[in-house]
């Protein structure tokens, strides 16, 4: 690297350009490393291996409900602990606009919840009131409402008596004490049977079980147990760990993998123009310079070496402080969901791939103005032809 203070006073020659497209470089991989860091939470999390609580549902679909009478067989499993159940219900308050997850849930649902705190006072009020709901704090603070409240749903998947209202009584509000899992305050759950009786289509169906194993080492073979049950049925189930199904329940939505994948290829695609058309017009001002180095003795690779270590210098140092950057703002994103998305931070695979990406865009970008510098005739560049 003898020649690196050459690369350096030639790459900040016109500092303005340099430090424009450095920041273009930095805001590409700032965005790589958050999208990589999506990407690998909704890749991973399929093990149960070691879960404490796992999720057992369809086969097919997160759509697809299950016959309540596996309730029984999966309580009565060797390994099982504790299994509740639940159902997505969907509802809408007052405008699609308040969006919130709602669930109609089995009377121990909050036993396999230990980090949501609610006042037994409150939890006995609910189950005593057929028409009951809880909420986390987080959700009461945001519309108002408060204990004894009429908390009126739209169904928009399940009607009752012909109607769409449903209405429920506020019995309870829960808190999770962890800041970084307040995110978790912004649901709302009622019971189940309300659901089963007062809708109008189905009946004795149920969407998912939480299934917690009598100790984590069990895991694995009380998955294979709960699933065995359906077998070769028209309701076969998959049993995953909890952080699986989360991120099943978010694909329903979208194909997080392919839309991470666009914005990725999109970002770089202009990184690629932007670069590029900066290491020409650097090499392009720069021809009667490059001709004196051959004229005191540089080789033509030498030259090509020079700019091309320019051009991945510039790309390198750009894609190391975004990526810096990125490792800095995830676990802030994290925290500031709440919970509610858990990005397992910048992993060592994602460094070595951005930096590895940084490295050939900067190859791709200075190879034709490095071929152009190498074959520059001394003479023509001298004259200005």
């Amino acid at each position: 690297m003898k020649y690196l203070h050459l690369v350096w006073a030639a790459l900040f020659r016109s500092k303005t350009r340099t430090l424009l497209t450095l920041l273009s470089v930095v805001a590409a991989f700032l965005l790589f490393g958050m999208l990589d860091s999506v990407r690998v939470a909704f890749n991973s999390g399929g093990s149960v291996a070691g879960a404490n609580r796992m999720v057992t549902m369809s086969r097919l679909s997160i759509t697809q409900m299950l016959p309540y009478s596996l309730d029984a067989q999966i309580r009565a499993l060797p390994g099982v602990k504790r299994a509740a159940y639940a159902a997505w219900f969907g509802g809408i308050y007052r405008d699609p606009k308040n969006f919130f997850a709602n669930f109609s849930v089995s009377p121990d649902y909050l036993d396999l919840y230990p980090e949501f705190k609610l006042p037994p006072a409150q939890k006995q009020a609910w189950l005593a009131d057929r028409r009951g709901a809880i909420v986390g704090e987080s959700l009461a603070t945001r519309f108002g409402w408060k204990i004894g409240d009429t908390i009126p749903l739209q169904a928009t998947i399940f009607p009752t008596k012909g109607s769409n209202d449903w209405p429920f009584t506020l019995r309870g509000i829960y808190v999770v004490e962890d800041q970084k899992m307040k995110g978790q305050e912004n649901v709302m759950f009622f019971h189940w049977t309300y659901f089963d009786e007062a809708n109008d289509y189905v009946k004795g169906r149920v969407g998912w079980w939480i299934v917690e194993p009598a100790s984590a080492d069990a895991a694995d073979r009380v998955a294979r147990a709960v699933d065995t049950l359906s077998e070769n049925s028209d309701h076969e189930t998959r049993t995953q760990s909890e952080a699986a199904f989360n991120q099943s329940f978010a694909k329903q939505f979208a194909d997080i993998g392919l839309i991470v994948t666009a914005i990725m290829g999109a970002v770089f695609f202009t990184l690629l123009l932007l670069t590029g058309n900066t290491m020409a017009q650097a090499v392009r001002e720069r021809i009667p310079e490059l001709a004196v180095l051959k004229t005191i003795g540089f080789s033509n690779r030498s030259v090509l070496w020079l700019v091309l270590g320019e051009s991945v210098l510039l790309v390198v140092l750009g894609g190391a402080i975004g990526l810096g950057f990125a490792a800095l703002l995830v676990p802030v994103v994290s925290a500031g969901s709440g919970g509610m998305i858990q990005l397992p931070g910048l992993l060592p695979q994602t460094w070595a791939m951005g930096l590895g990406l940084a490295a050939l865009i900067g190859v791709v970008v200075g190879l034709l103005p490095a071929l152009r510098g190498m074959r520059l005739n001394i003479v023509d560049a001298l004259a200005g032809r």
